[in-house]
């Protein structure tokens, strides 16, 4: 993967993602945006990764959008004076892409649909767009140097990248609005008492403690039913009724049971490890996607 913005290693079916912009701070762009939506993509087809994890170049880990560019920083077309059809009618519109949709959200997006377990390792300043691509991350660690701010209101702007959606599902809403109004700059124990983090690591050690827990996550698991599982619970919890869950979860349960559940049982009888053999890029049941 060849990219201007972001760097990437991967080493024993770990991805890692690093914004690389260190001498602007991570600024996000519109550049950054498309190559961020590229990537998980690419990164969800791709059989030799199994997690991925994010981080940033050099002190910060993005520090918000990159004021500094000429013209609409957002890259808005302001000629445009779109509406709520133009967005469920011509989503995908050229001209609604380019001049319209928030691009934050558009990464938001695809990390959303990705198949692999995403871990931020936040390992400095996370502010505005920073801090809100990491919401649609599994999980998030944070440098004990790291801070946080969703700062939108600041700069007279609302919260993007999906933002609305998930900022309530991860902290309650109650906690979710203190941040967005007041606008301040968190420290990571704000953050984690919040549970918007799941722990503080020393800054020397974070990616080593991002790196164990995706271990923890995908050795010896099976591909799809782990891919399965990311997509079920970020989708199911959101339906108004359990049955929607249970329709689902049945078909889920039966194409693992018939395919690499069978391995799973007969290695946990025979005592050894599992050898699991499915691929997500391939080997995902016919009812999948089925939102």
């Amino acid at each position: 993967m060849n990219y201007s913005t972001l760097a990437t290693q991967l080493d024993d079916g770990i991805l890692t993602l690093t914004l690389n912009r260190p001498q602007q701070m991570n600024a996000f762009t519109v550049d950054m945006a498309h190559e961020l939506v590229d990537f998980y993509r690419s990164a969800s087809a791709d059989d030799a990764v199994r997690a991925i994890v994010v981080t940033g170049a050099g002190k910060a880990f993005c520090a918000g959008m990159d004021l500094s560019r000429e013209g609409n920083v957002f890259g808005l077309n302001e000629d445009l004076q779109p509406t709520l059809q133009d967005l469920q009618e011509r989503l995908d519109d050229p001209e609604i892409v380019q001049g319209v949709r928030d691009t934050g959200g558009m990464i938001s997006l695809a990390v959303y649909e990705c198949t692999k377990p995403v871990i931020g390792a936040i390992n400095g300043a996370a502010v505005g767009i920073g801090a809100t691509m990491t919401l649609p991350m599994d999980v998030r660690l944070a440098s004990d140097k790291a801070r946080i701010g969703f700062v939108f209101g600041r700069i007279g702007i609302v919260p993007e990248a999906c933002s609305s959606w998930f900022l309530p599902r991860i902290v309650g809403i109650s906690q979710a609005l203190e941040w967005v109004y007041c606008a301040d700059i968190l420290e990571p124990q704000e953050a984690l008492r919040g549970g918007l983090i799941k722990a503080i690591v020393p800054h020397d050690q974070l990616l080593a403690e991002a790196h164990k827990l995706a271990h923890r996550m995908t050795d010896r698991r099976s591909p799809v039913a782990t891919a399965l599982a990311r997509q079920m619970l970020y989708r199911n919890s959101a339906q108004p009724h359990p049955l929607a869950a249970h329709q689902v979860d049945s078909l889920a349960m039966f194409y693992t049971s018939v395919q690499d559940g069978k391995e799973g049982v007969r290695a946990f009888l025979e005592k050894r490890p599992a050898d699991f053999q499915s691929k997500a890029s391939t080997g995902m049941p016919p009812f999948y996607p089925w939102w």
